[in-house]
């Protein structure tokens, strides 16, 4: 790969959160490459890739685009996730064509004395992050979470209107290093939970500010606001986390 020009103090190429592009029931798959010539990103670097800056490290990168460092080291092909990244350096953050996400093992099954397991048991579904959030804008859902077809909902309001963070954190993204996203701003609450709100008008914090629950971090677009929630690098419906 041809290096280009850094553009620092962005996190440019962030594809780590597969938000959808618009309001339409198609999702947007940032994660797509063609096999002859990647969409190439603003930042220079092809969509799925994200050229490393002077204090990064692997479990950061990894935060910010809501995925596991292992998980990245592996597709680097980097002897752990505890190695050392380089500036410069260009990582990839999203998986790989045709790539097999490793499903985690199920729990073993819980019995009672001596009594075998009972075989067939349905394993539970994933449980969603305990963390209250607040609507970052308060108007009608244009779009909602479809498992396996989109990655969060789209929510409608008056271009201008402030968007506000739906809890407390600090800010590992701010820019607009995809087009498709618009200004774009990402918010890391605790080691479990990132949020994203896409498709700004404006910006209104950068990246490692601490930002309150409320506090406005960017100014709607005409298109409403994509809002989506990560918990352990996977997309959740937010609906069900926000406040009534």
């Amino acid at each position: 790969m041809n290096r280009q020009r850094r553009n620092p103090g962005a996190y440019a190429a962030l594809a780590g959160l597969a938000l959808v592009c618009s309001a339409c029931s198609t999702p947007f798959a940032p994660w797509a490459e063609s096999p002859s010539a990647p969409a190439m990103s603003t930042s220079g670097v092809p969509a799925g890739y994200y050229r490393v800056n002077p204090g990064d490290t692997l479990s950061r990168v990894a935060a910010a685009f809501g995925q596991h460092p292992q998980d990245l080291a592996t597709w680097n092909q980097l002897p752990s996730a505890y190695a050392q990244i380089l500036p410069g350096q260009v990582l990839r953050v999203a998986p790989p064509p045709n790539y097999a996400m490793a499903a985690p093992p199920p729990p073993p099954a819980q019995v009672q004395g001596n009594a075998p397991a009972a075989a067939g048991v349905a394993v539970p579904a994933p449980v969603a992050p305990s963390i209250a959030l607040a609507w970052p804008v308060r108007g009608p859902v244009l779009q909602r979470f479809v498992p396996g077809k989109s990655t969060g909902i789209v929510i409608g309001g008056t271009a201008g209107e402030p968007v506000k963070a739906a809890a407390a954190g600090r800010v590992v993204y701010a820019g607009t290093g995809i087009e498709a996203y618009g200004p774009l701003v990402i918010i890391k609450h605790n080691d479990q939970v990132v949020t994203a709100y896409g498709r700004n008008g404006k910006l209104l914090v950068k990246e490692d500010d601490a930002v309150s629950q409320g506090q406005p971090v960017a100014e709607m677009g005409p298109g409403g606001v994509q809002f989506e929630v990560r918990s352990d690098g996977k997309p959740v419906d937010p609906l069900p986390l926000l406040s009534r």
